[in-house]
């Protein structure tokens, strides 16, 4: 048994123990990953990152990271989670403001100003519509009804999401899923809130862990990643909006989507809220 220094991160919020935390370990060159998985679970939140050495020389840290039951190529509170503690911990990047994530997705860049960071959205994997069958399936899990659904989409970026548009932020916050049957999915809920709202936009996420638990995620960077490179071009959010999730779990997440021209940027505050060492 090692100690490994250890950081806890809540991450689209700058109210301590309102966003969505992760957990961070570091010096994690040498774990195998049936220990980092079990780390993982272990800890009952929705992802834990492990800090390693990076391998391409481009990249300031590799990491890999993990949820319940299964290893992601990238998510997005982690890769923001994941560049704060290292940036606390006295990471120097090799470029000032910008620095080079080495994950399962590839190299991720992340835009450093202050304790608000966004990282560049990765390709998506899958964009098209969503078959009948699947859309069927979706909607009976989300029991609402089809004409509620505005428009679909795989946002499949790494996690596998089903992104469903709902015509309002209310009917989003209404949704009472059928947790039995979202067993086996990933799904992404958004609509727009009225101007003048507390948000642009309303978002709520369901996913599978490996024990075929369905959870409720707090605040997905991943997911809102891809719905800003799918509603964004489609005309339906303008190219710099403010995303609400949450808010059904008594959290207070906001994140910030902005396209620039070329590039979909995902971002929010973060900061630290446990640190020490994890034994294991």
């Amino acid at each position: 048994m090692r100690a490994r220094p250890f950081a806890q991160v809540d991450v689209f919020s700058d109210v301590p123990l309102r966003g969505n935390p992760v957990a961070v370990v570091f010096d994690a060159d040498g774990l195998s990953t049936a220990a980092m998985q079990a780390f993982c679970d272990w800890t009952n939140l929705s992802e834990a990152t492990f800090l390693l050495s990076a391998t391409d020389p481009a990249a300031d840290y590799a990491v890999r990271i993990f949820s319940p039951g299964r290893e992601l190529p990238f998510a997005g509170h982690p890769t923001l989670g994941t560049c704060h503690a290292w940036l606390e911990a006295g990471g120097r990047p090799h470029s000032e403001g910008t620095v080079i994530q080495e994950c399962g997705a590839g190299l991720v860049r992340i835009r450093c100003d202050g304790d608000a960071l966004a990282f560049a959205a990765p390709q998506l994997r899958r964009s098209a519509p969503l078959l009948p069958e699947q859309l069927d399936r979706v909607v009976a899990a989300l029991q609402v009804a089809p004409e509620d659904v505005v428009d679909h989409r795989w946002c499949d970026n790494g996690p596998g999401w089903q992104g469903i548009l709902l015509g309002s932020a209310e009917q989003v916050l209404a949704v009472r899923p059928r947790l039995d049957l979202m067993v086996g999915l990933d799904v992404g809920i958004a609509g727009p809130h009225s101007a003048g709202g507390p948000a642009d936009l309303e978002v709520r996420a369901f996913f599978t862990a490996g024990a075929g638990a369905v959870s409720e995620d707090p605040v997905t960077g991943s997911l809102n990643a891809a719905l800003g490179q799918w509603l964004i071009p489609a005309g339906r959010m303008p190219h710099r909006y403010v995303a609400r999730q949450g808010t059904a779990l008594g959290r207070e997440g906001r994140v910030t989507v902005e396209f620039d021209g070329e590039t979909t940027w995902v971002g929010g505050r973060t900061l630290s809220v446990l640190s020490g060492e994890a034994r294991f």
